[in-house]
C-alpha cells in the first residue's frame, strides 16, 4: 500500500492547523506539522488533532521544511510519496487526493497544485503573490521552456525524487527552488487546478512589505543563479 507523509510548516497559525489536518483524507500515513517557533497554542492544537508536532526555532519556510523532511529520514519505515501543505487553511487539504493521483496512476514524479484564477476567491492572493508568480514562471518558461504556471505551495512528490533533489534554501526560496531542480534533474511533473479561499489570519510573507521584497529577491535569485548554470 501507497504510505503518504505531509509536512506541514506553520508559524502561529492556532486558529487554522486544527481545520487543515481534519480535512486530510485519512488514508495519509503521518502529518507532521511543523512549528516555526509558533508563540501561541499551533502546537497544542495539532497534536489534539492527532498530528505528530515537531519544533523548528529557526524561523524561515525551508527550515521548518527541511525539519519535516529530518523527521521521516530517521524513521525506518520511508513513505513513497511526500505532501507539503500549507498550515493557514488557504488550500483545500480534501484536494490532496487529486495531487497525488498522477504519481500514483501515471508514474509522475512531481505535482503542484495550480492556483488558477478561476478557482480562488476573491482577495485570497494579493498582488504580489499573483505578479511574483508571473514573473517566475515566465522567468522559467523563457530561461528553462518550463510549463510552470504557478509557485503553489500545495504540492507532491515522490519521497526518494525529493531527497535527489538535496534542497537547501532555508527560507521563502524553497518552493522555486524544489521547481528549478525539478527541471534541472528532468523528473517528470504537471500541474493540477486547484480551489484556493482566504486564508484565516495574516499572512507573514504575502501581507508585509517586507516579507513580499524578501520573497520576491529570494526567488529571482534562485532563477537567475540557475539560469547561469544552463
Amino acid at each position: 500500500m501507497t504510505k503518504i507523509k505531509v509536512i506541514i510548516p506553520a508559524f502561529n497559525e492556532a486558529d487554522s492547523i486544527t481545520h487543515v489536518i481534519s480535512d486530510i483524507p485519512k488514508t495519509v500515513d503521518e502529518i507532521i506539522v511543523v512549528s516555526n517557533n509558533s508563540t501561541d497554542d499551533t502546537e497544542i492544537n495539532a497534536k489534539k488533532a492527532g498530528a505528530t508536532v515537531l519544533t523548528e526555532i529557526n524561523k524561515g519556510y525551508g527550515y521548518a521544511c527541511l525539519k519535516g523532511m529530518q523527521h521521516i529520514a530517521s524513521q525506518t519505515e520511508k513513505p513513497d510519496i511526500v505532501v507539503f501543505l500549507d498550515g493557514d487553511y488557504s488550500d483545500y487539504p480534501e484536494e490532496l487526493t487529486k495531487i497525488v493521483t498522477p504519481i500514483l496512476n501515471d508514474n509522475i514524479d512531481f505535482v503542484i497544485g495550480a492556483r488558477v484564477k478561476r478557482l480562488r476567491e476573491q482577495g485570497s492572493m494579493t498582488f504580489p503573490q499573483v505578479f511574483g508568480n508571473w514573473l517566475a514562471t515566465n522567468l522559467m518558461k523563457l530561461f528553462f521552456r518550463a510549463k510552470f504556471t504557478d509557485l503553489g505551495p500545495f504540492r507532491a512528490i515522490k519521497y526518494q525524487k525529493l531527497l535527489a533533489l538535496n534542497m537547501e534554501d532555508k527560507t521563502y526560496g524553497w518552493t522555486v527552488e524544489m521547481q528549478l531542480k525539478v527541471l534541472k534533474q528532468k523528473l517528470t511533473y504537471i500541474e493540477i487546478p486547484v480551489n484556493y479561499r482566504n486564508r484565516i489570519g495574516v499572512s507573514k510573507v504575502s501581507g508585509t512589505i517586507k516579507g513580499a521584497i524578501f520573497a520576491g529577491v529570494k526567488i529571482l535569485g534562485w532563477i537567475f543563479k540557475y539560469s547561469l548554470k544552463k
